[in-house]
């Protein structure tokens, strides 16, 4: 994920909305946003820096100021606390779970009953 800083020509309201929606259709773009007042368009993202600069280029004066790495938030490592109720559901679970792989491993294939006509005298029959 990286954060890209731009410096655009941009003086109104009209002129940020066709830039924020030019740079919006690159794929991989996590968030944009556009201080107006320091003239700077911020672009988070997997996507590459010389994409988003030339797709702005085509209509504004566009200039890279920097491109590094965005800021990823913090992730706690704290387990959640489990009670007797859920180890004994997850237990459950567990057994349930190996009994259904013994039980389809057993087996290679599915069998499928094959009816006669001679066993059901009103099945429909086709020919």
């Amino acid at each position: 994920m990286t954060k890209l800083v731009l410096k655009l020509d941009v003086h109104d309201n009209k002129a940020k909305q066709k830039a924020m929606k030019a740079v919006s259709c690159i794929p991989g773009i996590e968030s944009i946003t556009m201080d107006m007042k320091d003239k700077k368009l911020t672009v988070v993202g997997d996507v590459d820096p010389v994409c988003v600069v030339s797709k702005l280029r085509k209509s504004f004066h566009a200039e890279i100021l920097s491109v590094g790495p965005a800021k990823e938030p913090e992730k706690k490592n704290d387990p959640p606390k489990k009670s007797e109720d859920n180890k004994k559901l997850e237990e459950d679970i567990m057994k349930a779970q190996e009994l259904l792989i013994k039980h389809c491993y057993n087996y290679p294939y599915m069998r499928y009953p094959i009816y006669s006509v001679e066993e059901n005298p009103n099945a429909c029959v086709i020919s």
